[in-house]
């Protein structure tokens, strides 16, 4: 791997199932305390349930030590440059764990300091949620590559970095969206690119129907995410006709699973009781995320 973990694609594509099996056996209890007289700091401008518990949990776990700062506490760029606390942090801690709303923060953040940094979502990748992701998939097909993921909804920051991780790990995404909220081109070229070797593909469109034909999961995320409360109202009108329910579901491949990155927003991107339906895997998705990260901050300390 690289150094840090801005983004997806820091990891090589051959180096992603190792990094969900190592995940899968500090989850079943084969793990030690590796981060013992480490220190993680966790600065958060955005809040969190999953990302703050499954991070402080996963490094006490192998016996680090996290230190939280909220977001009234940080002020990247405003109370304090970014550079500088970048400085700080390197001199008092192993590692920086970035919960932000721009990828250039990140960016200017790593190339200042001097310790790894892992984004815990920006407004641009959540990669941690999806390397959480492909160990759930590979927990529940047995598999990670010719598997069909077809991700309903918007081209945000969560199916941007899903992209990568099931082409890079050989599988087929495809996602459906309406008009004008799609995946960039870029990052569909890129994704596309990063799963070649692999025999990983990406593939952008329109029809949920079409997208969930023969698709092992069936994947989605709220349609206005967190700071586009304003659009809310258009966003519902421009995203009926992508809702996963029983009857979506029922298209997909026999045995199909259902995944969500929560919160959850019954009644819209999915219908009531969608997350307790039998298809649905979201719980164990929402844990992986303490088992991968944990083997992540492994993986860029030991």
């Amino acid at each position: 791997m690289n150094s840090s973990f801005l983004r997806f694609s820091d990891i090589a594509p051959g180096e992603i199932e190792p990094l969900v099996r190592r995940a899968i056996s500090i989850k079943s209890g084969d793990h030690g305390t590796p981060l013992k007289g480490k220190s993680a700091v966790l600065l958060f401008e955005k809040p969190s349930l999953r990302t703050k518990l499954s991070f402080w949990v996963g490094i006490e776990t192998l016996g680090g030590r996290p230190v939280y700062f909220g977001p009234e506490e940080v002020g990247l760029g405003k109370r304090e440059p970014v550079a500088d606390v970048a400085k700080v942090v390197s001199r008092m801690s192993q590692i920086a764990i970035i919960r932000t709303f721009a990828q250039d923060v990140l960016d200017d953040f790593s190339s200042a300091g001097a310790v790894p940094v892992v984004n815990a979502l920006s407004d641009f990748e959540h990669p941690c949620q999806a390397l959480a992701d492909v160990q759930t998939i590979f927990e529940s097909c047995g598999k990670l590559s010719d598997v069909r993921v077809a991700y309903i909804g918007d081209g945000n920051n969560v199916a941007r970095s899903l992209a990568f991780a099931v082409a890079g790990s050989g599988g087929q995404f495809v996602i459906a969206s309406p008009a004008g909220y799609e995946l960039d081109r870029d990052s569909l070229v890129n994704a596309s690119n990063y799963g070649a070797e692999s025999g990983g593909s990406v593939d952008q469109i329109r029809s949920p129907k079409d997208a969930v034909k023969g698709a092992d999961i069936v994947y989605t995320d709220v349609w206005a995410s967190m700071g586009q409360e304003s659009e809310a109202t258009s966003r519902l009108e421009a995203f009926a006709g992508y809702q996963v329910n029983p009857g979506l579901m029922s298209l997909a491949s026999s045995g199909a699973k259902f995944m969500h990155d929560m919160p959850a927003h019954p009644g819209e991107e999915v219908s009531e009781g969608m997350l307790e339906h039998s298809s649905s895997i979201a719980f164990d998705q929402a844990e992986n995320r303490l088992w991968a990260q944990a083997a992540l901050v492994e993986s860029l300390l030991i």
